[in-house]
């Protein structure tokens, strides 16, 4: 069994669920993406390490999250537990993956580790802001198996 790089991660308290409102289940009303909604795609992402999601290990947060449905822009920022924390792409790959299959095609998605959070902060934004590096990781069946694996149930 290998070592874990966080044996002992802080668990954060969840935001309550939201309740959903008539007009939302309404097909008939075009109403705008907001954070909480991008942030709700989100949260249960399982983190590849723990039995945990990426809110329970408040790696991804609400504040963290920026809509701008006019612009059709998203960013995420995120924050690995630890500041040397290896699975950083894959945290940043799952996020970004997971936005692209729920959100409609006209929004760019940015996902980058919060500022000052990681060793590798650079080098991390660099790989998840590469359309042709995002491209192909997605190609790579263990790859994409694994992130699949961070995406089921969320």
């Amino acid at each position: 069994m290998t070592q874990l790089e966080n044996e002992n991660p802080l668990i954060h308290q969840k935001l309550q669920e939201r309740s959903v409102l008539p007009e939302e289940e309404d097909d008939n009303i075009v109403d705008a993406f907001d954070t909480r909604e991008v942030f709700d795609l989100i949260r249960g992402i399982n983190d590849p390490e723990h039995p945990l999601t990426l809110e329970d290990l408040n790696v991804v947060d609400l504040s963290n999250v920026q809509v701008d449905d006019g612009k059709n822009d998203v960013k995420v920022l995120f924050t690995p537990t630890i500041p040397h924390c290896s699975m950083a792409t894959l945290i940043g790959l799952s996020i970004k993956v997971k936005l692209l299959r729920s959100l409609p095609s006209r929004f760019k998605v940015d996902v980058e580790i919060s500022p000052g959070s990681h060793a590798s902060e650079h080098a991390v934004n660099k790989q998840l802001a590469d359309k042709e590096r995002v491209a192909a990781a997605l190609e790579n069946t263990h790859l994409i198996a694994v992130v699949n694996q961070c995406l089921e149930n969320s």
